[in-house]
């Protein structure tokens, strides 16, 4: 199969849904040596229609506008882009840089919802931290566990479910009864987490969104500079569109 060839099949799976096609697809133009930012962008010869992740992508946002595709449609799509991205991750990240931090990510217990957390999780390495990703419907006893086995310097809690929510005020007052809490830094979010919600429950930060948090456990570890922009942030963000219009249960 020519590069257009995969080019052009990513995009047609990607707007149809198809994550197991695009995950073939995508490994098939690694062992090609294709360029990781043409599988995103579409190549260089954007005129000829359809190519690639990202012009996918679009093109559901477009067809979810005009009302050809719901909610479902967009959610399959939002899938398979993530499945691409775990896949070109290590490669979109800044190669060889030194790592800054440490932090240590898990949906709450009772929540199985993950892939804001993972859009996060790419983030956070694409600005160079260790993400340690506990999955989805972590008890405290297992946060726990990881912050004394990793000693990372954040700890992430992610809620999508307001009924899930409490857990991260659980979490954090299991972190006070194993004598952590002064040791690690700790950042919420999901869909119906606010900032508000955040503070009472005890946590020193929050985050709307993946490029919001890397900018978050930036400030706690004190580095400077900017997160946003090129093409990891450009993923990610496409994908958060997609999934933006999710209403969490």
């Amino acid at each position: 199969m020519t590069h257009d060839e995969i080019l052009q099949q990513m995009y047609d799976n990607t707007v149809l849904g198809k994550a197991p096609e695009v995950i073939k697809l995508t490994q098939e133009g690694l062992a090609q040596e294709m360029d990781p930012l043409e599988m995103l962008y579409g190549g260089e010869n954007k005129d000829k229609g359809g190519r690639g992740l990202l012009p996918a992508l679009q093109e559901v946002g477009r067809r979810f506008e005009v009302g050809d595709f719901f909610v479902p449609e967009m959610l399959m799509s939002a899938r398979a882009m993530q499945g691409a991205l775990t896949l070109l991750r290590p490669l979109l990240a800044a190669k060889g840089a030194k790592t800054v931090g440490k932090v240590v990510m898990g949906t709450v217990k009772g929540d199985v919802h993950d892939i804001g957390k993972n859009l996060c999780n790419i983030m956070m390495e694409g600005a160079g931290f260790e993400v340690i990703d506990l999955g989805v419907n972590v008890a405290p006893e297992k946060f726990i566990k990881a912050v004394q086995e990793h000693h990372p310097d954040v700890l992430g809690f992610s809620a999508f479910l307001t009924t899930t929510m409490p857990m991260i005020k659980v979490n954090v007052e299991a972190l006070k009864k194993a004598g952590l809490r002064d040791s690690v830094k700790v950042m919420a979010g999901g869909a119906p987490v606010t900032e508000h919600y955040t503070q009472i429950s005890g946590a020193d930060g929050y985050a709307p969104d993946a490029s919001a948090t890397a900018r978050l456990v930036k400030k706690f570890v004190g580095v400077e500079g900017d997160v946003s922009g090129g093409a990891l942030a450009d993923a990610v963000s496409a994908v958060e569109n997609m999934m933006s219009v999710v209403e969490p249960a």
